[in-house]
């Protein structure tokens, strides 16, 4: 069968993501429109796979993306689709590990989001370069969450979207480090079933966390009111 190589649309740009670890998903689109950009002009997207969430930021407002990448075909494609964007110099693509970008920069973010490594020794890909995307082999949460510590500004947040079964841990890590809960979205793949993902947003200043649910789909399986209208502005039907 011939690999279906064509881009995906959406109505402020296009992308390929057929050479990125991670393609295209539902957890990156809604994080992308969920984050918050109020006060926000320098953001950072770690591990950015074929550049979705970057592209959505800079697609939402004036602001300045720094995009970090580990994986090789990853990064190359990130690049040509930032290239192509229509306001690309306000994107940047950096080939690093992450790790070794948060100790060797000087640079300060007002928002440092990401659609994490998300699976701790389970359900293990056998592509070492998917494993490496979706695992928390080569990043775990302590080292996202101190990398983005480091750079963050005072007033800054960081924004993740995580499995639900695993985002107490990861708020757990976060508060030994000084970030707080400040907002959450609980995101439900039907009425009928538990929460399967999570979007958080956290910062240095404790408040009383604000809480969202978002339902993808109904009872029948067909997409709810509630995402056809928070993708509207953004996706083509």
């Amino acid at each position: 069968m011939k690999k279906d190589t064509r881009p995906f649309h959406f109505k402020q740009f296009s992308l390929h993501h057929h050479q990125s670890t991670m393609k295209v998903g539902t957890d990156a689109v809604l994080l992308g429109i969920w984050a918050n950009l109020n006060n926000v002009k320098t953001v950072l997207d770690i591990g950015t796979g074929s550049g979705i969430i970057s592209l959505l930021i800079a697609s939402r407002a004036q602001v300045l993306v720094d995009a970090v990448e580990l994986d090789n075909a990853s990064s190359a494609e990130a690049k040509t689709n930032f290239k192509n964007f229509s306001f690309s110099d306000r994107l940047n693509i950096i080939h690093a590990d992450f790790k070794d970008y948060s100790r060797q920069t000087n640079k300060k973010y007002d928002l440092i989001i990401s659609n994490p490594p998300f699976f701790i020794n389970d359900l293990r890909p056998k592509e070492v370069t998917r494993r490496i995307a979706r695992h928390t082999d080569s990043l775990t949460y302590s080292e996202l969450i101190s990398g983005a510590v480091n750079l963050l500004n005072i007033t800054g947040k960081l924004v993740v979207v995580l499995p639900y079964m695993h985002h107490f841990n990861f708020l757990d890590i976060a508060k030994k480090h000084g970030l707080f809960l400040h907002k959450k979205m609980l995101i439900f793949p039907k009425p009928c079933k538990e929460p399967n993902r999570i979007n958080l947003q956290l910062g240095f200043t404790r408040k009383v966390p604000t809480d969202e649910k978002f339902i993808i789909r109904d009872e029948d399986g067909k997409l709810t009111t509630q995402y056809l209208k928070f993708v509207s502005d953004y996706y083509l039907y």
